[in-house]
């Protein structure tokens, strides 16, 4: 079996470091390549039908509405939609920017259009300093049938210097 890494990256504007930067690659995506690095495995980058706003403070108040509703983002694709299939898969890593304590709405889209019994999801985040948040929990509900690792909280703004942590935790779960 083989290792899947899936994420949602913003790029643009983020928050960083107490203010906001825009960014060419996302934070998560940086990390997502450093955890495919380590370990392995397919790359696949969760995109909304819907793009959020590129100011960032709006794009965050669309985020917590969606959070409030319990909204799913319409996803542009899935795995099917590249070739690939999940059943090929048994570790999961998930990565995404840690939206209002827990991970963008539209990773619960993309996770919970599959039968995820018997994976293992190991989640990571990027965030300005509030952790993981409530993530795993959210990962947890989402894919009730799966196992949810503990997780992996990078600072946004050290992304691009988290190579080292980012392979030393994945290797974990490979």
């Amino acid at each position: 079996m083989a290792n899947l890494i899936v994420y949602y990256s913003r790029k643009g504007e983020n928050y960083w470091a107490g203010g906001v930067k825009n960014l060419a690659k996302g934070n998560t995506e940086r990390v997502a390549e450093f955890v495919q690095e380590a370990v392995g495995g397919d790359l696949f980058e969760i995109e909304t039908v819907k793009d959020y706003d590129p100011d960032y403070y709006r794009c965050i108040e669309e985020a917590k509405a969606e959070l409030r509703e319990g909204a799913r983002p319409e996803v542009k694709a899935y795995l099917e939609d590249k070739g690939l299939d999940m059943a090929d898969y048994d570790t999961v890593f998930v990565g995404y920017p840690n939206w209002w304590g827990v991970c963008p709405m539209c990773v619960l889209t993309f996770l919970e259009h599959y039968d995820l019994a018997g994976k293992r999801i190991v989640p990571f985040c990027t965030n300005e300093g509030s952790g993981m948040g409530g993530s795993e929990r959210y990962l947890r509900k989402a894919c009730p049938t799966a196992t949810v690792e503990k997780g992996l909280s990078i600072t946004g703004n050290q992304a691009e210097q988290s190579r080292d942590e980012a392979a030393a935790w994945a290797k974990q779960f490979a």
